[in-house]
């Protein structure tokens, strides 16, 4: 059956990331499908694909629902299962073309979803009466409020899965350069003579390396500003801002000549006041920055 007679089925009425995203997901699959929206259960056994209703979990029969008692399974790191998981556990690898990216998208995006859709806490609440706005948040502001009395759910629903395919999209673009580009940052650290500074000739996804060797303070790479290159420091761990050395405090805020005056870097251009990243408009620039941020 060709993608043009696939019927994909989800529930109607509020909706929530997991099976917004996984009707994202499933339409890289299937782009001509018929989404159908509905609580009927003769409706629903007309579909193809099923997710987030009918009750069953068979991946064999494209049946995705994690309602049912006992749930649908459980994500290696003990994250139970929603919608959107069970039908990138399925269709991922096929979706991206590579078990590295799939696992990559699994962790950035489909876990943290998953979560929050089966109250599964992934986060710590630090501030009083501050919460993060996450994907799930995003999600919500597409349902209709109490006093939209012409607006819909299936409106809403619709308007916010092109926003899903747009991320998801976007997620598997970043993820696949990530892939690309690990092998040059490993390399960029088993050639660097002074383990605490990397420095790489792109902007490479570096943490997942760096986060292992914590002996590495710095690193030296391009910046989003044609020309320019930046030092930055390293947080201690994936689960922090806590920087393991900070740059020098005199550099704080400073930009431009008052910058140059306190380094001595005749094209340093700006440090933040956080003292997490420099600019210099040279690569030469920027490591002699990190040669008197690793002396300091």
């Amino acid at each position: 059956m060709n993608s043009t007679e696939k019927n994909i089925i989800t529930h109607s009425g509020r909706f929530h990331a997991d099976e917004v995203f996984g009707v994202a997901a499933l339409l890289t699959v299937y782009p001509d499908a018929k989404i159908i929206r509905t609580r009927d259960p003769e409706v629903i056994k007309t579909g193809d694909i099923v997710l987030d209703v009918g009750g069953i979990h068979d991946e064999s029969k494209d049946l995705f629902d994690h309602h049912q008692i006992g749930g649908a399974g459980k994500h290696e790191n003990g994250i139970p299962y929603a919608s959107f998981g069970l039908v990138w556990k399925k269709y991922g690898v096929h979706i991206v073309g590579s078990p590295e990216v799939a696992v990559i998208i699994e962790k950035y995006l489909v876990m943290p979803i998953d979560a929050g859709d089966n109250g599964f806490d992934i986060t710590a609440p630090v501030t009083s009466g501050v919460d993060p706005f996450l994907i799930q948040d995003l999600m919500f502001l597409f349902v209709p409020t109490w006093n939209e009395k012409t607006r819909t759910f299936d409106q809403g629903f619709f308007e916010v899965l092109d926003i899903a395919r747009k991320v998801l999209l976007r997620s598997i673009i970043r993820a696949r350069a990530d892939v690309l580009g690990i092998d040059n940052v490993r390399k960029a650290y088993e050639d660097a003579k002074d383990k605490r500074l990397l420095v790489l000739s792109e902007r490479y996804h570096y943490k997942e390396v760096v986060y292992n060797h914590l002996e590495t303070l710095y690193v030296v790479l391009p910046d989003s500003q044609p020309g320019k290159w930046k030092i930055q420091a390293i947080e201690e761990n994936s689960g922090t801002f806590k920087l393991r050395k900070k740059l020098p405090e005199e550099w704080a805020g400073k930009k431009d000549k008052e910058l140059q005056n306190v380094t001595g870097v005749s094209d340093a251009v700006f440090c933040h006041t956080g003292r997490f990243i420099a600019v210099a408009g040279s690569k030469e620039g920027a490591l002699k920055l990190a040669e008197l941020a690793l002396k300091a």
